[in-house]
């Protein structure tokens, strides 16, 4: 990766982080956003910064061994990042980004029915076809103090699964926490997390009275659009 390939990212993660927080999809110091390099290493948002006010040189780096070579300390969720890599890359080899917030509609159905250990929980029902398109199946992770390595380690399980039995997956759900997806630039890292949100978003002002869209339907988007549902 050239020099100018490096500044283009790390002012791609500040704008994507500027948006989120703009919108409110992140507050506070809530919220990280890491890259995968060419090299096996990763660029991520330092511990405790807002994503609303990111200075691209501070931004920390990190070798694909996990030690971090430059700028201000590393997110703590810096080992459930590379847990997602490792995963996700098994069944989408192009995974370049994860973006973690704590958006509001997306905890929020969380805190109505928590999951029990081993529960095989998702957050939403296909309700819209853009949300099967987009997002797909999202997995709802048990509760695990932030930086806990039994949450990472039970993403990375759940990503496998879901890869396993054809249905790869670009999000899960930390239960009172927030979600963390992924994809092949911020760019649509954050796309998909705007769907989501906006989906938990309909479902909460709903009711969660609204029927899901039925077999036939899901097929459909499928055969058109190769939905992964």
């Amino acid at each position: 990766m050239s020099g100018s390939d490096s500044a283009a990212l790390r002012e791609e993660i500040c704008r994507v982080g500027q948006s989120l927080f703009a919108r409110g999809y992140v507050h506070a110091t809530a919220g990280n956003i890491s890259v995968r390099l060419d090299d096996g290493g990763f660029l991520i948002t330092p511990t405790d910064a807002c994503l609303g006010f990111l200075d691209p040189a501070r931004l920390a780096q990190v070798d694909a061994g996990g030690r971090q070579v430059a700028g201000d300390r590393a997110s703590k969720t810096l080992a459930l990042h590379r847990r997602i890599y490792d995963s996700a890359t098994r069944f989408d080899a192009q995974t370049r980004c994860v973006i973690h917030t704590h958006s509001t509609h997306c905890v929020a159905l969380t805190l109505q029915a928590p999951s029990a250990p081993g529960d095989d929980r998702e957050l939403l029902p296909a309700l819209t076809p853009y949300f099967v398109m987009k997002v797909g199946h999202v997995p709802v992770i048990p509760y695990h103090r932030p930086g806990a390595s039994e949450a990472a380690e039970q993403v990375a399980a759940t990503i496998v699964r879901y890869g396993e039995r054809g249905t790869p997956i670009h999000a899960v759900m930390l239960e009172r926490l927030g979600p963390n997806v992924w994809h092949d630039t911020p760019a649509a890292a954050m796309a998909t997390l705007e769907e989501l949100e906006e989906t938990a978003r309909l479902h909460y002002l709903d009711g969660g009275r609204a029927a899901p869209l039925g077999a036939d339907r899901i097929d459909e988007l499928r055969t058109t659009f190769g939905a992964r549902w």
